[in-house]
């Protein structure tokens, strides 16, 4: 039985049903601790992929990039996802292009979704269709509903406040689209998301039906979201407990981060507003001293070049920074939603195991098939959410690496250019001296 696309389960060597006696024995050996299990049973705090967590939250920003592990040579240790190659993709997707319609019942705005393919199951190469949000939100739910057992990347929140921001703005639109792409890209990319019958038709369908009868909504995917009779799990594996409180500060961070990130972007604000009035306060002194025009002039350039460095970084930081850490707080929420509905597969199977059990010691009834079913379930949420973990915490390296090194790369450009123009005006006020002798020697 397979409930995670493609791949399917490898049931060879599987534990027969009959010899377990506790619910969890099934899982015990795939789930075992591994060595960052101590002899007394505690696991220390560590990721799947070895990657180790401080219990307690660090007290400074700091320590989040401390944790991130960006050097060169962890990056060399991590197992590259096959289909990261472009050797091996077939599939490749493109948003872009938005444009603004307005008709007498609403205003929305579409984007050009672009699509080239060798893949058998598509007709044509190429596709090149246009999509609203909504579109993309209904791809989500499809995703998420049809294949349970993995993760899928979020996408950018739909609403936005009401007179805080312009959602048919330049950036607004653009910050969007991007997210979309990204959005895309990434669902694009994985090796079961990317056969996804409802993927292949929001990419090639000229008009997309969001009724027709693609439901893949299988039994399977349908019994994920229902507890058996409220049963209660017995205990997450280690390594999934480990997920768990990874996400949980890593989430933290990431809060902490965006909020000093906003106030920092509301100071810059306000400084460029003084800023630019500074400036023009030399430039109208200038019009009225003849003698110090042109130090007044130069004190003004500087303020003026020092203000557009500062726009710009301050547009690097709201339409770069703060996107990257929205998202992956949403992909915390994504992965924490598929961290519960893999216990919520456990939780049936070990209700379903102890009923079965129990009646087979009351009347020897041998274990129903559907008890198989769902360990076989659990199994494959195990197997499938581990790997979209992995592939999860690569991604997320390098994402933050760019991320910081550009951001890195925007403040020395910054201070560089204000480093400049200030250099530039201390040449005037050493030049002014000799002209003045020079005038007085006429």
């Amino acid at each position: 039985m397979s409930v995670g696309g493609p791949r399917g389960l490898a049931s060879s060597g599987q534990k027969p049903i009959a010899e377990m006696v506790h619910p969890l024995s099934a899982t015990e050996e795939s789930l075992s601790p591994g060595p960052d299990v101590t002899a007394d049973g505690d696991q220390e705090a560590g990721l799947a992929n070895g990657t180790p967590v401080e219990t307690s939250s660090p007290s400074s920003v700091s320590s989040l990039f401390n944790r991130l592990q960006l050097d060169d040579d962890l990056e060399a240790d991590i197992p590259r996802d096959p289909y990261d190659s472009t050797e091996t993709r077939d599939l490749f997707v493109t948003v872009d292009d938005p444009k603004k319609h307005v008709s007498t019942m609403e205003t929305y705005i579409t984007y050009r979704v672009s699509t080239k393919t060798t893949r058998v199951e598509f007709d044509l190469p190429e596709y090149c269709v246009r999509r609203r949000y909504q579109d993309f939100d209904w791809l989500r739910i499809k995703l998420e509903d049809s294949q349970p057992t993995h993760l899928v990347p979020p996408l950018p929140e739909k609403f936005v406040m009401k007179g805080v921001v312009d959602r048919f703005s330049e950036d607004f639109v653009e910050t969007r689209m991007k997210a979309l792409d990204k959005f895309l890209k990434r669902v694009a990319d994985h090796p079961v998301l990317s056969f996804n019958p409802h993927l292949h038709a929001f990419l090639s369908a000229k008009d997309l039906n969001k009724r027709q009868g693609l439901a893949l909504l299988t039994k399977v995917g349908e019994s994920v979201k229902h507890v058996a009779g409220g049963y209660r799990l017995r205990a997450r594996p280690p390594e999934f407990c480990a997920m768990g409180d990874y996400l949980d500060t890593f989430s933290q961070k990431l809060g902490t981060i965006d909020r000093i990130a906003q106030r920092i972007l509301r100071e810059q604000s306000e400084y460029l507003v003084e800023l630019r009035e500074y400036g023009s306060v030399y430039s109208n002194w200038a019009r009225s001293e003849e003698v110090l025009q042109r130090p007044l002039e130069g004190v003004a350039s500087c303020m003026t070049t020092c203000s557009g460095a500062l726009d710009d970084l301050s547009e690097s930081m709201s339409q770069d920074f703060l996107p990257v850490l929205r998202e992956y707080s949403l992909y915390v929420e994504s992965m924490k939603n598929v961290l519960r509905k893999r216990d919520q597969s456990q939780a049936e199977y070990e209700g379903r195991l102890e009923a079965a059990v129990l009646r087979k010691q009351e009347d020897k009834t041998p274990i129903p098939v559907e008890v198989e079913k769902c360990q076989d379930k659990v199994e494959c949420f195990n197997a499938d959410l581990k790997a979209d973990w992995d592939r999860w915490q690569s991604n997320k390296r390098l994402d933050f690496k760019q991320l910081l090194s550009g951001m890195a790369d925007k403040n020395v450009s910054y201070y560089e250019k204000c480093q400049a123009a200030w250099e530039s005006l201390i040449t005037v006020l050493q030049d002014k001296p000799t002209e003045d002798k020079t005038s007085e020697t006429n």
